[in-house]
């Protein structure tokens, strides 16, 4: 059996990966998305527009907000940093 943070990463990954695709429309199943490739450039191929709805997903679903693009660039850098912050930030 998976230790229990794990798990909930797993969990907090998947509801991810669900915002993600309902926020930029992608056409795709949310559990074919590998949640350490990169969002950006080969893995998903997001551009800055899909930055920008993607962060304000975030904030609508979790009540996080990004400081600066540093911190963006770092924390959406796949799905799992993404999860990372938010844990961080004690809401995953």
């Amino acid at each position: 059996m998976a230790e229990p943070h794990l798990a909930d990463s797993g969990l907090l990954e998947d509801r991810l990966k669900k915002m993600a695709v309902e926020a930029l429309r992608l056409k795709m199943d949310p559990a074919s998305i590998d949640s350490e490739a990169p969002l950006f450039g080969e893995g998903l191929g997001l551009d800055s527009i899909d930055a920008l709805e993607l962060i304000v997903a975030i904030e609508k679903n979790f009540g996080v907000a990004l400081d600066n693009q540093s911190e963006g660039e770092r924390v959406l850098r796949s799905i799992r940093t993404l999860a990372e912050f938010l844990k961080d930030r004690g809401k995953g």
